[in-house]
């Protein structure tokens, strides 16, 4: 494997934020990227402008709703499944996966779930349980997996600038984040989280009450390593300024790096420090 840059954005409609998303791949030039909440259709995804960017593309669309997409620097993904393996009936484009430099990819934007109680919430948990299956058959396997995406969890408490206002939302429910957990129990590797245990990391800042000038955010953006990849975890970060521009998304793109070599990261954590 060769050293690799990953990340994953939550693009919030890829017609409305093509400019910002392009003038990232610019600057950062990320090798692979998770794209979500594409709010297209296949027909009006711009793969000819990610071309002449040096991206390879694959997406997964739905007309003004969620979507998902992968993007690979100077190469073409390979297609493995376009949805999510035990959910065929589900009309809504949430998972697509590829095989990209060496690496299995898994692209997620996890369902919000609210309002809860409700079907929503129902509907999250199930999508849950069908990504939980699929990832223990992705970590079985012997090759390196990386499950990139908006997973709409927020694991703990630390991961929110303050809970008081969420205490009803889906994203902070305890089935949801024991869903997440049930993830890890299988061996994935909480690639943000397990860099900088000790710092207020955040991936989302809501529209409203000045929630990006305060830094009142959430991390819900998660990159999962499995056992194979994980021992190759050199750095993670959020590149912040990309939410500060205009017509921003209210996601940052996270993003890993990757050692070809087998690095000391996934057995001892760093020293915290700023991850953007």
């Amino acid at each position: 494997m060769q050293n690799l840059k990953i990340a994953t954005f939550n693009v919030n409609g890829i017609g409305a934020r093509l400019p910002n998303l392009l003038q990232w791949l610019e600057r950062e030039r990320p090798d692979i990227v998770c794209l979500q909440e594409l709010k297209a259709r296949d027909s009006a995804f711009p793969a000819g402008e990610l071309e002449t960017a040096g991206y390879g593309s694959l997406h997964h669309g739905q007309a003004a709703w969620n979507g998902v997409a992968i993007l690979a620097r100077d190469c073409e993904p390979l297609l493995i499944h376009k949805g999510l393996p035990g959910a065929e009936d589900d009309s809504q484009s949430r998972y697509l996966e590829a095989a990209v430099q060496g690496v299995i990819v898994g692209c997620l934007y996890l369902p919000n779930g609210n309002p809860q109680p409700g079907p929503k919430f129902d509907y999250k948990l199930e999508w849950f349980e069908h990504l939980i299956t699929h990832a223990e058959a992705l970590q079985a396997s012997e090759h390196p997996v990386v499950l990139a995406g908006d997973y709409n969890v927020v694991p703990t408490d630390f991961d929110i600038y303050n809970t008081r206002s969420w205490l009803k939302d889906a994203l902070l429910q305890p089935e949801s984040r024991e869903c997440f957990q049930r993830l890890l129990r299988q061996g994935w590797i909480d690639s943000v989280r397990h860099l900088y245990p000790q710092e207020r990391v955040y991936t989302f800042w809501d529209y409203f009450r000045q929630r990006w000038q305060k830094n009142s955010g959430l991390r819900i953006d998660h990159l999962l390593l499995n056992a194979v990849l994980a021992p190759h975890l050199k750095n993670a970060g959020v590149d912040a300024w990309v939410r500060d521009q205009a017509h921003a998304s209210d996601h940052a793109p996270t993003w890993i790096e990757l050692s070809s070599r087998r690095t000391q990261s996934a057995n001892k954590p760093r020293a915290p420090r700023k991850p953007h």
